[in-house]
């Protein structure tokens, strides 16, 4: 860097200095704390969007969301030019930048960084960056700390794309870097045109019932009821009612959302016995995680819950339907054998009734450490990587040469038997990859794949739910003076360290089995 950048960081980050006493660690997808001590943090993230969009020669993105913490929380994650959540290899910058005590030492980390990156500030293109942020009352501050971070490095221009979803900022991000049109418009409408697709492939004979034709969605007080309150104008084949988005006065995360459903097991707020029977959806403050539920007859605060284990199930047998029929015999096609490699990912905390049947259903699956960051590189290694968290986040990944061959086998097929069964197999594959949205979990696109799967297979949620039973288990915090003491392996099945312990979870386990 030259001296007049230096300068540039140096009397800006004078303005946001650190907290004394915080030290912060960038988690799963970014920094969140208490909104009040973040500004210092969102500032230097700020910075480091910059550089990675002068490293890749890319747009980046930056969004300002504690997604499901409480309200007083706040917290900022990147995008990076993939769409998808900042490269590993950054996160020890990250932190280090975060902490530095001084701005003198905040740019000696940053120029030492720069010099082994080989970062140039005279590339063909200056740092540019989207930015959002969700509805928390301390985001409009923070975005303003990211904006004079981004401007801290010279010609880095930032574009406030307003108060959005974290998925949406993250779809904008990945589209604009593919050459496509980014606005929150050109979200709804690629993502209603691809549930219409998917609804109009529907076999005939197949009807919802009366019961089924509504679905209510707890919006978590957030934004993302507020997005599904525009996006339901554009779906005139579906009736949803949105409780709790946000303008009841009620409070971000507070007894609503899908973290709090799917840990508790309850009914949000504004849910009664009168919803028995009917559909229902929550939703978390960010509206990247996304959980069903249906009320219980015998009590109204009690909800048969169906989580990400089971939303991942119904993915995977809906898309493992549709490569079924596309392997149909019934053409003359000579070269139709393209086997597309379907994975399944999970991870140590799925529940195991679900692992056993998705391998009953033939399908590989595979385990990856707790973390969506974790999970998307595994899945990313398939032709189609299907991945979620019991909490509801996860999404589905097709690569770029089984979309190509995808769209070649659909031209071919409309133009030999158009209307066959193996042309709708490929429309509605082609359908899906358009409405999910494959940067990062996203609970209203998933929502809408899940309406469209269940009109296809004309299942009531009570169908959907019986696909398998899950095992009996219990989530417990257990505070230790060491959390590094505890060491993994094998995607965190298995106990390393301390010694004995593996051995005590075996005989526990054992005993289990044979009680049952």
């Amino acid at each position: 860097m030259n001296d007049n950048q230096k300068s540039l960081i140096l009397n800006s980050s004078s303005q946001y200095p650190l907290p004394q006493g915080v030290k912060l660690s960038y988690g799963t997808a970014g920094f969140r704390a208490d909104a009040s001590i973040l500004e210092s943090t969102v500032f230097r993230v700020g910075i480091l969007a910059a550089l990675r969009s002068l490293k890749t020669q890319s747009l980046t993105g930056l969004m300002i969301t504690a997604s499901h913490n409480q309200v007083n929380d706040n917290g900022v994650k990147i995008a990076d030019p993939s769409g998808g959540m900042l490269t590993q290899e950054w996160e020890p910058f990250a932190d280090a930048i975060a902490n530095s005590p001084t701005p003198q030492h905040l740019v000696q980390l940053i120029d030492e960084f720069v010099k082994k990156e080989n970062i140039r500030f005279d590339g063909v293109r200056s740092a540019e960056m989207l930015l959002g942020r969700d509805t928390r009352p301390s985001g409009e501050s923070l975005l303003e700390a990211a904006k004079q971070g981004v401007y801290s490095i010279v010609g880095a221009t930032a574009t406030d794309m307003g108060i959005l979803t974290t998925p949406q900022l993250h779809w904008m991000v990945r589209a604009r870097n593919k050459g496509m049109k980014a606005t929150e418009l050109d979200y709804f409408e690629q993502l209603s045109s691809s549930f219409r697709c998917l609804v109009d492939l529907t076999p005939n004979q197949i009807k919802m019932n009366n019961t089924d034709d509504k679905l209510v969605v707890d919006g978590a007080n957030g934004v993302g009821g507020e997005k599904l309150e525009v996006l339901k104008k554009m779906l005139n084949s579906m009736v949803i009612e949105v409780r709790n988005s946000g303008k009841e006065g009620g409070v971000l995360n507070e007894g609503v959302g899908a973290d709090y459903v799917q840990k508790e097991k309850v009914v949000p707020r504004g849910f009664y016995l009168k919803d028995v029977g009917i559909r229902c959806a929550s939703l978390d403050g960010d509206a990247d995680r996304l959980v069903y539920f249906s009320v219980q007859s015998n009590n109204a605060s009690n909800i048969n819950l169906v989580d990400g284990d089971k939303i991942l199930s119904l993915f995977a047998l809906f898309i493992k339907e549709q490569l079924s029929i596309l392997k149909m015999e019934g053409d003359d096609h000579v070269d139709d054998n393209y086997e597309a490699r379907l994975g399944i990912v999970q991870t140590a905390y799925a529940n195991g009734a679900s692992t056993d049947y998705l391998k009953q259903l033939g399908l590989e699956v595979v385990f990856a450490p707790t973390g969506v960051k974790y999970l998307h590189e595994k899945a990313a290694e398939y032709d189609i990587g299907i991945y979620f968290e019991a909490n509801g986040h996860g999404t589905i990944l097709f690569s770029e040469g089984f979309l190509s061959w995808l769209d070649a086998r659909n031209n071919e097929l409309s133009s030999k038997s158009k209307g066959s069964e193996q042309q709708k197999a490929a429309l509605r594959l082609l359908a899906v990859s358009n409405l999910i949205n494959q940067a990062v979990g996203d609970a209203l696109s998933g929502l809408l794949l899940v309406e469209a799967i269940l009109q296809y297979k004309g299942w009531s949620i009570h169908n959907w739910s019986e696909l398998y039973h899950d095992l009996p288990s219990r989530q417990l915090k257990v505070k230790v003076v060491d959390r590094t003491a505890v060491v993994t392996a094998n995607a965190e099945t298995v106990v390393v360290r301390p010694p004995l312990i593996q051995e005590a979870i075996n005989v526990e386990v054992g005993s289990s089995i044979f009680e049952t």
